[in-house]
């Protein structure tokens, strides 16, 4: 790690953990604080390059952002990220401490990647876990409800999960049975999270305490006029025409993922600090 690269991480971790408290708090990452990491990183490395006579420092940077830019819009329209987080992973690819070496740098984007889906997946679970422990009652009837609405689905992947256990038996790759056990839980997987989703995301609102962005759950008529959900949540003219709405309306929060950003981003400076990268 280069000794220019501590200013970095720090700014990186400062700026991580204060996303971290504006996702709780308000299940959202404010625009601005995203788009400052990204200015602050970039004016900081042009500044570098300049005092060391180096382009590449800056050059690295702009790499990043622009690899991490890609990946931060499949993930959107993959549905896997909301609009913050999809902007926290932009302003990460500027910061993360690239080496001089494009093999160096792509294993430091693989490995990030890697870890970042890893912690994503504990900490999803985890706090998943917490949710269902919480609302149990309403989780446990929605579960079993959930369960009989894709019985077929649960029949279907326990029918491959099967015929692959026959198959990695007759051929004897043992290795396989992973995969088959894999195909196997998936439905209980998929089950489990519609029902979390269900029984402990959707959370009722008044017109007056929506903001930007917010998922609504169910179509909303307010006179002649209709807003359905989208992906993208509201704009600010479906904001101002359900301001006027004096029902209270459903809305679907999601999981605040920003912690699996800063478990992933100080494990890969740790594995970095320990030279245990493999190139």
């Amino acid at each position: 790690m280069l000794q220019e690269d501590i200013f970095l991480i720090i700014v990186g971790l400062v700026w991580i953990f204060v996303a971290v408290i504006q996702d709780f708090r308000k299940r959202e990452i404010a625009n601005w604080w995203n788009f400052s990491l990204i200015g602050i990183g970039l004016a900081y490395r042009a500044f570098v390059s300049v005092f060391l006579w180096d382009y590449s420092y800056f050059v690295w940077g702009i790499i990043g952002f622009s690899v991490f830019f890609v990946l931060a819009y499949a993930f959107y329209y993959a549905r896997v990220f909301a609009g913050g987080d999809a902007k926290l992973l932009m302003s990460l690819g500027v910061v993360l401490p690239y080496s001089d070496t494009i093999i160096e740098n792509i294993e430091l984007v693989l490995y990030f990647i890697i870890l970042f889906l890893i912690c994503g997946s504990i900490y999803g679970l985890l706090y998943s876990l917490g949710l269902a422990l919480k609302n149990s009652k309403k989780f446990r009837k929605e579960f079993s409800r959930q369960f009989q609405k894709n019985k077929r689905l649960v029949k279907i992947f326990l029918l491959i999960a099967i015929v692959v256990l026959i198959a990695v038996l007759i051929v004897r790759e043992f290795m396989f049975i992973l995969f088959s056990l894999l195909v196997l839980i998936f439905p209980f997987l998929f089950v489990y999270a519609k029902s979390i989703e269900e029984s402990c995301l959707i959370v009722e609102k008044k017109g007056s305490q929506l903001t930007v962005g917010d998922w609504l759950y169910k179509e909303v008529k307010v006179g002649k006029r209709k807003v359905k959900p989208n992906w993208e949540g509201l704009s600010e003219k479906e904001l101002k025409i359900l301001k006027k709405y004096k029902g209270k309306v459903l809305v679907k929060e999601g999981i605040p993922f920003t912690p699996a950003f800063l478990f992933a981003f100080i494990i890969l400076v740790w594995i970095i600090e320990k030279g245990m990268m493999i190139f």
